[in-house]
């Protein structure tokens, strides 16, 4: 579906483009993927807004959405699009199911729902099961190089694993979203970000079974401001360094977040072996509620069945500030750096950090820091104070 279209824009009012004049029929058992293509299509050559009509629940299976387009072309959703249920659809390609490649000026909003209707993956996700072997699955929509991107006013929900990824794109606006599955379904990230500049995620809800936003190399300028978070794994910058690759990660706002029962608050993780840097990073006014770990750097982050081996090399941590983060932790540990040995993290900038323990009823409860391997400053409150 690849097209040459310009985009000189159109100066008559945008086309509507609604899908059900395309044959779709937003019915039980009825794959509606053609009628969608056939409406991109007009949509994407004329600059046209393509309609998903309320009140209707139409399925998809696996569908790319391509560019170049008209400027301006948009993708509005009142109605609900719904995965098509059988895992064999995705045989082809495993990684994803709505995909934006391509486009430039694209406009993806409408207040309706995209479902992933991930139940049977996480059911046979080696997370769930570890006699299943570990297979990828589908991100439930990808936008790739997609420049100029504004997403707005959506939900989604019950992805087969990623909900929202972005890669490789520039100028992104996600705002006023609902991101939303069990909070132990498995590698189901909200807001993925990868290779990804200029991107704005605001006023939005997120509560899935893994990282409410993940950052990963490639992502610059990355501002996260009044996000709700829970459950969930937190916000992460990371990982970095997997398989001694090389990251890079450079200016990061995460400002006025809110974590409730989460995993994590803010966490930078990264494996021993990589290189690179993760760098310019503000962590500002930020509430905590029960966060089992409300600030986390892991340099030894291992996620996998072997233990990792000791490694010389590291990504670089470096200025990184915490401001104005204040709340309670579900653990002892509410702080913690666990930094390289032959890499520390420098430049680490603490103020007005108070966490303290959750008050579950007991009481007698206390908080700690621990940190290795850190060189840091602070200025006002900051408890728990580091033990190391």
């Amino acid at each position: 579906m690849t097209r040459a279209y310009g985009s000189t824009p159109s100066t008559r009012s945008q086309r509507r483009i609604n899908i059900d004049d395309y044959g779709a029929k937003a019915s039980d058992g009825r794959d509606d993927t053609e009628a969608f293509e056939k409406a991109w299509d007009e949509a994407c050559s004329t600059g046209g807004i393509l309609v998903v009509p309320e009140e209707k629940i139409y399925h998809l299976k696996p569908i790319t959405f391509s560019g170049p387009c008209l400027t301006n072309t948009a993708f509005r959703v009142y109605g609900t699009i719904k995965a098509w249920p059988k895992m064999s659809t995705y045989q082809n390609d495993r990684l994803h199911w709505i995909k934006f490649e391509n486009v430039t000026n694209l406009r993806v909003d409408g207040g309706g729902t995209i479902n992933g209707n991930g139940r049977k993956w996480w059911e046979n996700s080696c997370k769930r099961n570890e006699n299943l072997p570990c297979k990828p699955a589908p991100t439930a929509v990808t936008f790739y190089q997609c420049n100029n991107l504004r997403v707005t006013n959506l939900r989604f929900k019950n992805a087969q694993q990623m909900h929202i990824r972005f890669q490789k794109c520039n100028n992104v606006t996600a705002s006023n979203l609902i991101v939303r599955a069990p909070g132990n379904s498995p590698n189901t990230d909200g807001i993925h970000v990868t290779e990804t500049r200029n991107i704005l995620i605001s006023n939005s809800i997120i509560g899935t079974g893994d990282d409410c936003i993940s950052i990963v190399s490639g992502s610059q300028n990355v501002r996260a401001i009044d996000v709700k978070c829970g459950p969930g794994h937190g916000i992460s910058i990371g990982s970095l360094g997997a398989g001694d690759s090389k990251a890079q990660v450079s200016n990061v706002l995460v400002n006025r977040a809110t974590f409730t029962g989460t995993t994590n608050g803010v966490r930078i993780k990264t494996w021993q072996g990589g290189s690179g840097y993760a760098k310019n990073v503000k962590f500002v006014n930020i509430t905590m509620r029960n966060v089992t770990n409300p600030i986390i750097v892991d340099q030894n982050y291992c996620d996998q069945d072997k233990p990792c081996h000791e490694k010389d090399s590291a990504v670089k941590l470096s200025n990184i500030v915490y401001q104005n983060i204040r709340g309670t932790s579900a653990s002892e540990v509410a702080i913690k750096f666990d930094c390289s040995k032959t890499v520390p993290c420098k430049g680490i900038y603490l103020q007005d950090v108070i966490l303290t323990p959750e008050d579950h009823g007991g009481g007698g409860s206390s908080t700690i820091a621990t940190c290795e391997n850190v060189r840091y400053v602070h200025r006002g409150k900051f408890f728990p104070p580091c033990s190391t």
